[in-house]
């Protein structure tokens, strides 16, 4: 499906290509590997210009996975304003999912996920679907088969637990007293990302009160013997950090009963201080829909009505988190891109040629610009004395910027030719000064926060539903390393430790890991990109070896794709179906590394030309970012587009840093000519000197 983004923020609006946008576009001779590109570049680009908004923001569909819908139906049922038509449209949308096996997977074309089915058919039995019936009593046999409700996660069995469905005794337990935890104890909130801190405060306090909802049915065809719903686990060996942590639980559950009152009501109380100073200006929390879910959850569980103003908000902004894929049909995104989406298409349409003043880059830098965060948030705890300056990923979550989209929107500003040249450069001075404040004490920098990398949170029997840490990755790494290159500033100190974390954690294969995007395709084009950008020869031993790699896992039809399932498995690092974006990737990388005039790049860049739809789109089923590695998998459906555009453009215009880049080839010669003129050979480096870089006071 594609998204068109002319409705209102967050509320996108949505049609079916036609059957004349979604047929193949005419061929190119073979051998002609230039003109193809070139072609796909302006239709492209054209495509993506097409799909603006007025604002100046571009928002592809964020797809996850069917536990988000069943969760929006299940917390309706649980405050008792679940509609029919709600109901049925999002029931269309999770039988549409359904494998042929009876199960759902967390992602297109993954094995079933015994917690993700479960969700699935509870929220179906919610919407009238009978036990009886073809697709659920395939779906219960394949749970029972998987180990049932037993065998499922945390965050499962919650729900179940809030109508009858589960004991809340047979639950880990996580007191609301967390709190309390002085930031340099282990087990505050402040050693969770911040993702997971913002779930976890509010899941305390609805673990504090443990309510049950009457059952409308019953689940016994989900368990794998009714009579014995709760199978005793086996207690791990008290020398391992899992058998410590089993106690530390049944410890936990002991203080519940003896918790004082008196403190408990005040824990619960800081709680709900706590979350709704960090509701957002739209109502949300963290612009990310579990934490709105259980922040509402909890508000109302302390007594907060559906219409006071707090929940009434959170509930409204939940409401933007559906899109309609068609009449009738209802998804539940966990997130929304705009800004991550619009920088992306910025440096794509940059660096295909758009002319540097082109109206819709300057609309775009406009947006940005007006996005950028002034205010201290939760990173603050870390780094207090540090100043803000950086972008978050949605529309509104000021208290959680991120580094990466800070990197990457500071490489799209540069980009464009802005007719208030003095509010560009004092944007980037922020920015960057903040970026590079929160480098952590290795050289590298995480997500979200500075040095999160406690090795606790992740040992809690209670957090099995995905990374809860927020530790450096390669990928993020290489962002802000490329960013600083961009700059001039490949030499300063804060750049050369950066660089040195990424040469040490390239793996033995020549592939880097991948966080944010799946997986090694992503964490290789990210660094490969970077390093070279910062200096390295092409002929680097780091830079040869993941070339090698590259060229060794390229698929027979000439593109790249990986398979999730690489996070567990490594026979499948570097495999899978070929995609757009994973194929874009590995040719970043490559022309990066000197390689355009080799076999493996032109395979790649006909691969990309002969497989674009006419209307200048790419088709992208599989997922190929990631929320949690091997728990929580996502289709950015933007990426299918921006991604190939900056590929191609980069090859056709033989610069293989993009535009404006230092390194950038000085012939490269503009492709995209609609718009009115030509881009010139780039903006020039930015004139921060590196000597005005703070000291982060750790590990600088």
């Amino acid at each position: 499906m594609t998204a068109t983004t002319d409705g209102s923020p967050g509320t996108p609006t949505h049609r079916t290509p036609s059957a004349s946008s979604a047929s193949e576009p005419e061929p190119v001779p073979a051998g002609d590997t230039e003109a193809a590109a070139q072609r796909a570049v302006q239709r492209a680009a054209d495509h993506l210009l097409a799909r603006q908004h007025p604002d100046g923001w571009w928002k592809g569909d964020l797809e996850t996975n069917v536990t988000m819908d069943a969760e929006d139906l299940l917390l309706r049922e649980f405050l008792g304003i679940r509609d029919d038509s709600v109901t049925a449209a999002s029931a269309r949308w999770i039988r549409s999912q359904q494998r042929e096996d009876g199960a759902w997977a967390t992602f297109h074309g993954g094995p079933g996920d015994v917690s993700a089915t479960i969700e699935a058919y509870v929220a179906l039995r919610l919407a009238g679907d009978d036990p009886a019936e073809a697709h659920m009593a395939l779906a219960a046999k394949w749970s029972r088969g998987e180990g049932g409700v037993a065998a499922s996660r945390v965050f499962t069995r919650i729900w179940l637990a809030l109508f009858g469905w589960w004991s809340w005794d047979d639950l880990p337990e996580m007191p609301p007293e967390v709190i309390f935890l002085p930031k340099w104890m282990p087990l505050n909130i402040y050693s969770f990302g911040c993702w997971a801190r913002q779930t976890i405060v509010p899941l305390t306090v609805v673990g504090a009160h443990r309510p049950v909802r009457p059952a409308p049915f019953g689940i016994d065809e989900l368990h794998v013997d009714p009579a014995r719903p709760y199978p005793k686990k086996r207690r791990k060996s008290i020398t391992s950090w899992d058998g410590v942590f089993q106690r530390l639980d049944q410890v936990l559950h002991v203080y519940r009963r003896f918790s004082p009152r008196v403190l408990r009501r005040s824990a619960m109380n800081a709680c709900a201080r706590w979350i709704i100073e960090r509701q957002e200006a739209d109502g949300c929390w963290g612009g990310i829909q579990p934490p709105a879910v259980y922040s509402v959850m909890a508000l109302h569980l302390l007594g907060y009505d559906l219409d006071h103003p707090v929940v009434k908000a959170g509930l409204d902004s939940l409401d933007r988190f559906a899109v309609w894929p068609e009449e009738g049909v209802r998804m539940i995104e966990a997130c929304q891109s705009p800004v991550w989406d619009t920088c992306l298409a910025t440096i794509a349409l940059a660096d295909a040629g758009v002319p540097a003043d082109h109206p819709a880059l300057v609309k775009a830098a406009d947006w940005m610009l007006g996005e950028q965060i002034t205010r201290p948030g939760d990173w603050s705890v870390q780094r207090p004395q540090l100043a803000p300056g950086g972008w978050a990923f949605e529309f509104h979550n000021d208290n959680y910027p991120d580094i990466d989209d800070t990197a990457e929107v500071v490489l799209a500003l540069r980009r464009i030719a802005h007719p208030d040249q003095a509010r560009v450069d004092s944007a980037i001075d922020k920015a960057v000064r903040w970026n590079v404040g929160m480098q952590s004490r290795n050289g590298a920098w995480g997500a979200f926060d500075a040095d999160n990398t406690s090795p606790f949170p992740n040992r809690l029997p209670f957090c099995d539903f995905g990374e809860v840490i927020d530790p450096p990755s390669a990928d993020v790494t290489a962002h802000v390393v490329e960013m600083l290159a961009a700059l001039g500033l490949e030499h300063d100190g804060h750049t050369r430790r950066g660089i040195d974390w990424l040469l040490g954690e390239q793996e033995d294969s020549g592939a880097w890991f991948g966080r944010w995007g799946v997986n090694y395709i992503y964490g290789t084009g990210s660094a490969v990109p970077a390093l070279a950008a910062a200096g390295l020869a092409p002929d680097h031993p780091a830079i040869r070896r993941a070339v090698d790699w590259l060229h060794e896992v390229q698929n027979a039809d000439g593109g790249w794709g990986e398979d999730l399932r690489s996070y567990s498995e490594q026979e499948w690092a570097g495999r899978g179906h070929s995609t757009p974006s994973q194929t874009a990737w590995a040719l970043m990388a490559l022309l990066s590394a000197g390689e355009r005039d080799t076999e493996s790049v032109e395979r790649g860049v006909r691969w990309l030309a002969d497989t674009q739809l006419a209307d200048g789109s790419w088709d992208e089923p599989y997922f190929t970012g990631t929320g949690f590695p091997r728990d929580f998998s996502i289709n950015y459906h933007l990426y299918r587009m921006v991604f190939p555009l900056t590929a191609l453009g980069r090859y056709a215009r033989s610069e293989p840093f993009g535009a404006g880049h230092p390194a950038a080839s000085a012939g490269s010669s503009a492709v995209i000519t609609s718009g009115g003129g030509t881009a010139g050979t780039g903006m020039p480096s930015s004139t921060i000197p590196s000597t005005t870089i703070p000291s982060t006071g750790k590990g600088a």
